[in-house]
């Protein structure tokens, strides 16, 4: 079941109650008919209301008036409308069912002809909403996305945030890897939670067989690998390498940011040299921090760059690497450069 929702109700609250970030999402009490779903993004005042439920953030304001429905529906300086389709439970006959958030660019209302390349990100629950995140701070991603669709940088993407679940570790930690007597091995000395293995190949069978089926058959999307990115953070880089390298003709670029090559004793990086797929039709990110975690890994993105080297890949058109002096592992550190990956990404070659 989809929802499209975005609030409580909580009573007695004000329309003074509205800063920049908040949603406000305006539902007709004729048959609750959704009006109009706007992120603020100034301060100010509103037009009066009447007839309708406005819910701001996490409040509910009934018996505000409204004067003209136009509003709803007109670009206000303050205000730019967004949508975003909630899947609670997304089931999936490989791994625990979770949810799955759908943003759709805002033209794709406007135009019924046009088809959308899709970028898939894990960590869902940290992308879009605060409220949400981990850290209670998201990437912000529909607001950088919007602005470089607006620049012309990027073209109009659907994005699909996949949330994580208890079971995070196990699922974006590569499972090929861990084969051989040493790697097993390695494996033992990571605890007794380790003792069934990772489960990334149950976790990609998901993304590519159920959930990428849905999203292609729901939406009007591109389907096809050239249009089809995925990205994450940390283990969720990890993931994302794994996944264009063990589904190459599914995925088209990878996002790999703060990717925690650690994990396994940096086992990831032997079955980097054996598994990439022929340099050409494929784009890497990948990019570190010098703070915290992100301390960690410069050493380990240095052989990264070799092996990528090696195997033919063009430094600057086939993959980047990016260092970030003073950054640290955190949702505002990669909110703070998410665009970079990201026109890289999706951009033109």
């Amino acid at each position: 079941m989809m929802t499209v929702s975005w609030a409580v109700t909580v009573k007695d609250a004000k329309l003074s109650d509205i800063y920049p970030g908040f949603v406000i999402v305006l539902l007709s009490q004729w048959g609750w008919r959704l009006v109009g779903i706007f992120r603020v993004i100034g301060h100010g005042r509103f037009p009066p209301f009447s007839n309708f439920i406005i819910i701001v953030g996490n409040y509910k304001l009934s018996g505000a008036g409204f004067a003209c429905q136009e509003w709803a529906n007109c670009r206000r300086p303050h205000c730019e409308e967004i949508m975003i389709t909630h899947y609670p439970g997304f089931s999936s006959s490989n791994v625990p069912s979770r949810q799955v958030d759908v943003w759709l660019p805002p033209s794709y209302e406007a135009d019924g002809d046009q088809r959308y390349p899709v970028l898939y990100m894990h960590d869902g629950q940290n992308l879009f909403d605060p409220a949400t995140s981990t850290h209670q701070i998201d990437w912000g991603i529909d607001e950088a996305l919007e602005q470089l669709i607006a620049d012309g940088r990027v073209p109009p993407t659907i994005v699909v945030g996949v949330w994580n679940t208890a079971k995070r570790w196990h699922e974006y930690m590569p499972q090929r890897p861990f084969t051989t007597p040493a790697s097993l091995e390695v494996l033992r000395s990571m605890g007794p939670d380790w003792a069934d293995g990772p489960q990334s190949d149950a976790y990609l069978r998901f993304l590519t067989q159920e959930l990428k089926p849905f999203i292609d058959a729901t939406y009007r999307t591109r389907p096809e690998r050239e249009t089809t990115t995925i990205m994450g953070s940390s283990m969720g880089g990890l993931i994302s390498l794994y996944a264009l390298c063990e589904y190459p003709d599914v995925f088209a670029a990878a996002g790999c940011v703060s990717t925690h090559w650690p994990a396994g004793e940096g086992i990831v990086l032997d079955y980097l040299a054996q598994a990439l797929p022929a340099p050409g039709r494929h784009k890497l990110y990948f990019d570190y921090g010098t703070e915290e975690l992100d301390a960690l890994y410069e050493p380990y993105q240095q052989r990264a760059d070799v092996i990528l080297a090696a195997a033919g890949y063009t430094p600057e058109q086939d993959w980047i690497t990016r260092k970030f002096p003073g950054a640290n592992h955190s949702e505002r550190a990669w909110r703070e450069r998410v665009h970079i990956p990201l026109t890289f990404l999706l951009g033109a070659p």
